[in-house]
């Protein structure tokens, strides 16, 4: 018969104790990424794969992402820490301020988006220009989309004094910036706006043909998308995380893989004063509470 002795079994308690503590906290290493849903969800776990893993080696740490529903599901996410860190488009990082009383921080951005575009498309053959779209069906992508909803808005007012919510016929959110697209090719409505990279992707990658899906306005250049923390993550994380994207280099395989995944041809610091602009566009649009 075996017999243990109590101060052996008090050491050997402790020491299990100790290694399920250690296991736990190890567990809990975990950094939480979600992005909004401006592409089909297929679509944005190919994108992010690679770059979750490569930020795990960076961060020393398992890096996840985890898919969200909708525009609004992405900015409660982080603004609730729900989530570490959120791929935001300019009105969704806005959103996502004001939500935590400025509890995020962006950190990086690509370098096309400080100069970033929207373009209207079409395929009918009547409406050649911004003011031909009156009294038509037009797509836009979800409503908290800054280069599908909120910038060709603004720019409709500014640039053709139209207002969509009385002078189009109809107004349809389709959820996304490739969905936008196939509404329009397919002739569910008269035009649509989107991202213009979602749409320069698609012409090159032959899912659209341009002779008869046209790009009839392109808009002027504004700050859009931006990777974004909350305020709890530690200065040394974020700083790691910075310097992970602004070493990503298009010379190395695995840099050449995530920057295209990205759209990106770098990535650059960024701070809050950039989107000010967004702000402005959003409350005069009313689509900021």
């Amino acid at each position: 018969m075996i017999s243990f002795s109590p101060s052996r079994t008090f050491k050997c308690l402790m020491t299990c104790a100790m290694i399920g503590l250690a296991g736990l906290a190890h567990a809990e290493q975990v950094f939480r990424v979600t992005a909004i849903p401006d592409e089909s969800p297929t679509e944005l776990a190919r994108k992010a794969a690679p770059l979750m893993k490569y930020l795990s080696d960076k961060l020393g740490m398992k890096v996840e992402y985890t898919p969200v529903t909708d525009y609004a599901a992405s900015v409660e996410a982080l603004a609730n820490k729900q989530v570490d860190m959120a791929w935001f488009g300019g009105f969704t990082f806005v959103q996502a301020n004001v939500r935590s009383n400025g509890q995020v921080i962006p950190l990086i951005q690509r370098a096309e988006d400080e100069q970033f575009k929207s373009v209207f498309i079409t395929n009918n053959p009547k409406v050649k220009a911004l003011s031909d779209l009156k009294g038509k069906s037009v797509a836009f992508g979800s409503p908290s989309s800054t280069s599908g909803h909120l910038m060709p808005r603004s720019y409709l007012n500014t640039v053709a004094k139209i207002d969509p919510d009385k002078d189009f016929k109809r107004v349809s959110f389709s959820g996304a910036h490739d969905a936008t697209i196939a509404a329009v090719a397919a002739g569910k409505v008269d035009a649509g706006a989107l991202n213009i990279s979602v749409w320069e992707k698609f012409v090159a990658d032959k899912k659209v043909d341009p002779a008869k899906v046209r790009v009839i306005y392109t808009t002027p250049a504004y700050y859009d998308y931006n990777w974004t923390v909350h305020s709890g993550v530690p200065a040394e994380t974020r700083k790691k995380i910075v310097d992970a994207f602004l070493a990503l280099d298009p010379s190395t395989p695995q840099g050449k893989e995530i920057l295209e995944l990205q759209r990106a041809t770098k990535f650059i610091p960024t701070k809050v004063d950039n989107y000010a602009g967004i702000e402005s566009a959003a409350r005069a649009a009313g689509l900021l509470k």
